[in-house]
């Protein structure tokens, strides 16, 4: 199940107006409730693995499909970058380029990566996902400017492989 399931499943919950929906499947558990008071909706999610790549499903005619996606793929179609790889974002939320406001980077341009190392954070419903490379290189360009929010799939870094 990805993000966006879920959250359709979200949506789909709170406009029905039921008050609480439980759903497990083999690694994922989520309960959905929603105030009678207020239109809160709380969101609980544990034992969720991070899955490799997401197979594309039929969308409704006024969304694309998505193709799959991976983390870190070669950048189609540019002259100057078609040499690097590029990390995306495998969640929709919001990029963080520290752990913490008070700490240094976890990476800047021109800095050498190694597969594992952390890149960035990305914080999806009050959880922050270590987001981690998958090749090693060095770090080309930062594409997305620290607390800005990202899309599935967004291009986050460009990564020189060689």
């Amino acid at each position: 199940m990805d993000i966006k399931e879920i959250q359709n499943l979200i949506k789909f919950v709170a406009k029905s107006g039921a008050s609480e929906v439980k759903l497990e499947m083999d690694d994922v558990k989520i309960t959905i409730r929603t105030g009678s008071d207020s239109n809160e909706v709380t969101y609980v999610q544990q034992a969720m693995p991070m899955q490799a790549a997401p197979m594309p499903q039929a969308a409704p005619a006024a969304v694309p499909a998505a193709a799959p996606a991976t983390e870190a793929a070669p950048v189609p179609a540019a002259d100057d970058n078609s040499k690097y790889v590029t990390v995306k974002s495998p969640i929709i939320g919001t990029f963080y380029r520290k752990p913490s406001p008070d700490k240094p980077l976890f990476c800047e341009v021109g800095d050498s990566i190694k597969e594992g190392d952390t890149l960035c954070i990305i914080e999806a419903m009050k959880l922050f996902n270590e987001i981690e490379s998958e090749v090693s290189g060095t770090i080309v360009k930062v594409l997305v400017d620290d607390s800005s929010p990202v899309e599935f799939d967004q291009p986050l870094f460009l990564v020189d492989p060689s």
